[in-house]
């Protein structure tokens, strides 16, 4: 019951690593509030969970942010735990990437994260936990990775400064960066067919030294590592959780 009497906000909450990561957060003690763009898998969050809040916001849209900061401090007076992890992916050549491709990806990867964090740090305080969900593509070249992984490697920075700059009020900011796990995001690659994204989903088990894709729920034990007092004397780290991609 690591978070018993904790308010944890998780932004891009309704699926995949953030579901997860809502769900342990609950389940050890947490008032969880959750935000998402699809009205109906953020239903079915606030009936899988109990006491989750759900609400609708695009992380693109950082001012879709504010009544969900609205109501937390109305609620709560304090968020203790954001975890950031609302992302879109793509695959594209550089010579086929366009301008409207690489702003698409980015205002929600690297520029939707960064705002969302702005939004909240109004209500974190001392002893506050902020987790970051980057990716290893954003440290390895992979062809036809490029727009993606500037978004996270960028994202990467936004977390190492903001570790830098808020360690002296007593944040701790730190990164998860999963290698291939089994979540949505695969089937929300722009502009890529199910065919396409099949082929990659074998790619990436090729190219994992344990063979398998990881699961939603590796990933967030975590993030929930990152976010609890457990990891107090943590900051500023960016860890891997990716079957051995990188470190391998």
């Amino acid at each position: 019951m690591r978070f018993t009497d904790k308010v944890a906000l998780v932004i891009g909450g309704n699926s995949g690593i953030g579901l997860a990561a809502a769900q342990g957060l609950a389940g050890e003690g947490a008032q969880v509030i959750v935000t998402g763009r699809d009205a109906g898998t953020l239903a079915s969050a606030e009936h899988t969970i109990a006491g989750l809040k759900a609400y609708q916001a695009d992380i693109a849209d950082p001012d879709s942010l504010d009544p969900v900061i609205q109501a937390i401090r109305a609620r709560h007076g304090r968020i203790d735990v954001l975890l950031v992890n609302a992302g879109i992916g793509t695959f594209a050549a550089a010579r086929d990437v366009t301008p409207a491709l690489w702003d698409q990806v980015h205002s929600v990867n690297l520029r939707g994260a960064f705002f969302a964090v702005q939004k909240a740090l109004p209500l974190i305080g001392r002893g506050g936990a902020i987790v970051i969900t980057g990716s290893i593509g954003g440290v390895l070249g992979i062809p036809g990775n490029v727009v993606y992984a500037a978004s996270k490697a960028g994202l990467r920075a936004v977390a190492r400064t903001l570790a830098a700059e808020l360690v002296g009020e007593g944040i701790r900011v730190n990164m998860i960066s999963p290698g291939p796990t089994e979540t949505p995001i695969i089937h929300r690659n722009v502009g890529m067919s199910a065919a396409e994204v099949d082929g990659l989903r074998r790619q990436m088990i090729a190219a994992v030294p344990m063979k398998r894709m990881g699961e939603a729920e590796e990933v967030a034990r975590a993030a929930l590592f990152l976010a609890s007092d457990d990891a107090s004397f943590i900051t500023g780290v960016d860890l891997y959780v990716d079957g051995g991609c990188v470190e391998l």
